[in-house]
């Protein structure tokens, strides 16, 4: 555990490094970053897997910015691009997918091996946290609930045992589903985030989500002055359905709070950071004038 005596809410690595590559056990591209170590910290830190499942028609260069902060605050993250056809829905282009789930935690378990890589011998390979954006954020809801919701999922999913918490923006089960459902998180910790102007995903459609969520400890974390797109690097993003509402929130201030709460909320409930439990449940959103919080927590020990 860690003490909460002297806690700063700033990251914890202030380089983050990240390469491209190609995931050989599904063919899947992938921008994977990570907190750069020194030599003091080397031996003592080993970063979870933080997979982030993106956005419909998102190109996934647009989340560098989000997931560098989620990065400096000690995860490995991992950002897949899979295209997909769903002749049904008269659809084809970047669209996320249950499988990538698996299949992503497996591959970093044989990159923390390869000798060759970038992040050899660094991960901690029994830890995985969810992060997402809209349809992304609606696949990583249904794996939460071991569900395989076609177009969510294709065939069929099995949730890993290594998969301990996840924080969403922008989303719905609706948005994939087609229909809001009950998740079964069986404890797994989950943080909704929402723009308060998000003109796509209202915030009153995932304050439905959120009561949804059958176990605490969750979150829903309402970022003011946020729209649909306060996650990427630019606001309404070439090729996604565009958010109506202008933010009144700047970009790189919206990215940063997104970024700061997502990961705080993962690093207390994944790594058993006291301080970061204090944080998202009881002092963050006094100390944030752009956020208010609504919680239900299990205990505020973290134990």
């Amino acid at each position: 555990m860690t003490l909460a005596v002297g806690f700063s809410p700033d990251p914890l690595f202030p380089l983050v490094d990240s390469y491209k590559t190609t995931m050989t056990n599904n063919g899947d591209s992938a921008d994977i970053y990570f907190p750069v170590m020194t030599n003091s910290n080397i031996n003592q830190h080993k970063s979870p897997i933080a997979l982030f499942l993106p956005g419909s028609r998102v190109d996934t260069s647009q989340y560098s910015r989000f997931a560098g902060i989620v990065a400096s605050y000690g995860f490995t993250v991992v950002v897949p691009e899979r295209i997909r056809s769903l002749p049904a829905f008269g659809f084809t282009g970047l669209l996320p997918e249950a499988s990538q789930i698996n299949d992503v935690l497996a591959f970093m378990v044989a990159e923390n091996s390869h000798q060759d890589s970038p992040i050899v011998g660094t991960i901690d390979t029994e830890k995985l946290v969810l992060v997402g954006h809209s349809f992304g954020g609606a696949v990583g809801l249904a794996a939460i609930d071991n569900s395989c919701i076609y177009p969510l999922c294709e065939g069929q999913f099995q949730r890993p045992k290594q998969l301990q918490a996840a924080a969403f923006f922008g989303t719905s089960t609706s948005v994939g589903a087609g229909r809001f459902i009950p998740i079964r998180n069986q404890g797994i910790p989950i943080a909704l985030v929402v723009g308060s102007q998000d003109g796509l995903i209202s915030p009153q459609v995932t304050q439905t989500d959120y009561d949804l969520i059958q176990e605490p400890p969750k979150a829903l974390i309402t970022v003011d002055g946020v729209n649909h797109y306060g996650i990427t690097d630019n606001n309404n993003p070439l090729g996604a359905r565009p958010d109506p509402n202008t933010p009144t929130l700047s970009q790189d201030k919206a990215i940063e709070t997104i970024g700061r709460w997502s990961a705080l909320f993962l690093r207390a409930y994944t790594l058993g950071d006291l301080g970061a439990l204090d944080y998202v449940n009881n002092t963050g959103d006094r100390l944030d004038d752009n956020v208010t919080v609504k919680r239900q927590v299990k205990n505020l020990t973290g134990a």
